[in-house]
């Protein structure tokens, strides 16, 4: 179940990952098969070789893809999640969500 975003901020999302674009959506998040994780960020485009070539620079591998309907993406999570934020200097959504380190 996804919460905590506004409509404009999912309609930007989807607007940037239809033109090619990678794009961010961190959102609050409850699976229960990530007990220890409470949101996700969408990393998404709809060109996937370009997708997959953005992802394997962090270790993310092609078939992590999710391809659902027009907007495919990786889902970050835990450490992978925080160091890609903070690569791209997303410290709102860091700030946001709660996700500085614990350590």
């Amino acid at each position: 179940m996804a919460f905590g975003i506004s409509r404009k901020e999912l309609a930007k999302w989807k607007d940037e990952v239809s033109r090619g674009e990678i794009s961010f959506l961190t959102h609050f998040w409850l699976d229960d098969r990530f007990p220890h994780s409470h949101c996700v960020t969408k990393a998404g485009c709809n060109n996937i070789e370009k997708l997959a070539a953005w992802g394997a620079q962090f270790g993310l591998k092609k078939e992590w893809i999710h391809f659902n309907d027009q907007y495919p993406h990786f889902d970050l999570l835990g450490e992978t999640q925080l160091n890609i934020l903070k690569h791209y200097g997303l410290e709102d959504h860091i700030q946001r969500f709660k996700l500085h380190n614990k350590k």
